[in-house]
């Protein structure tokens, strides 16, 4: 059996398909009824049952999609080992995150480790206040992080996840017990200071200085960790626009996390060092790109 028919076998056993399967693989519906039949008639045995409105696997067409997908996850993993080598894929991609974001790029990573196994994936921490800190002093190869980045020395690559956007407060709060917020609703609030490391234009990303109609939102005390912050929201110091994930990763008693309807989605995107990317930085960054952009929710 040529490979391109073991592929065309495996792809119809999956999708029951033949216009599917003839869409994906990019040939005509006649080119695969071609192949199954002539497989058909080499191991004499009907691999597949067809009607008008259903095609499924016959028990000896499950017993060869067994075997040969067997067979095939090695090929394909002895040729992505050798493209690998070639590429200089291996080692250990270190790639900085902000706490659990992590956790949300799961599916990258696993599709970048099945296609480069010989490359793993260490995730390395950073706080916002040195935002581009680890990757300027080779702490991390690439890192996650909130758009814009507008530094003349790192390249912004794909965006990955997007997210909306909550405000914490209190419990304690007169806002607590608001259902939600707009983006006006926060002139006069005090927000905290993420510190002097952290250029302006990424901090008004996120904190922005004034409300759409010109109202200033006043800097408060300092914090320079997700973890400095919180104790400045329970105390009522400060108030905080945050990630829509926060609200269901970081629930508290005494904090409430109310959705700014009008925020803008935060977008997660994929940068590093221009004069530093290395073949595991750029593979990483295409499997991330080929999988395309998802929305972060709480079933991920």
């Amino acid at each position: 059996m040529e490979l391109r028919d073991i592929e065309i076998f495996l792809t119809l056993a999956e999708e029951l398909h033949f216009g599917r399967t003839a869409e994906k693989l990019r040939i005509s519906p006649a080119r695969v009824s071609q192949a199954i039949k002539k497989q058909e008639r080499r191991i004499q045995a009907t691999l597949f049952d067809r009607t008008s409105r259903s095609v499924s696997l016959t028990p000896i067409g499950r017993q060869l999609y067994d075997d040969l997908r067997q067979a095939q996850d090695l090929i394909d993993n002895g040729l992505n080992r050798a493209r690998a080598a070639s590429r200089g894929v291996q080692g250990t991609l270190r790639l900085g995150v902000m706490s659990v974001l992590g956790l949300y790029l799961r599916p990258v990573v696993e599709a970048f480790t099945d296609r480069y196994p010989d490359c793993s994936v260490e995730m390395v921490d950073f706080p916002h206040s040195t935002p581009f800190t680890a990757l300027r002093t080779d702490q991390v190869d690439l890192q996650l992080i909130w758009l814009p980045v507008r530094e003349p020395d790192l390249t912004a690559g794909p965006v990955v996840m997007t997210e909306g956007r909550v405000l914490s407060v209190a419990a304690t709060s007169e806002l607590a017990g608001r259902g939600s917020l707009t983006m006006e609703d926060l002139g006069g609030a005090v927000f905290p200071d993420l510190g002097p490391e952290v250029p302006d234009y990424w901090a008004e990303a996120m904190l922005p200085a004034h409300t759409p109609s010109g109202v200033p939102i006043t800097r408060g005390p300092k914090a320079a960790s997700f973890f400095e912050v919180l104790p400045l929201v329970t105390s009522g110091a400060a108030v905080c626009p945050m990630n829509a994930h926060v609200a269901w990763t970081y629930a508290a008693r005494d904090i409430v996390y109310l959705p700014i309807v009008d925020a803008p989605l935060t977008e997660w995107a994929l940068v590093w060092r221009t004069a530093a990317e290395t073949p595991a930085v750029r593979a990483f960054v295409d499997i991330a790109d080929d999988l395309g952009v998802r929305p972060i929710t709480p079933e991920m």
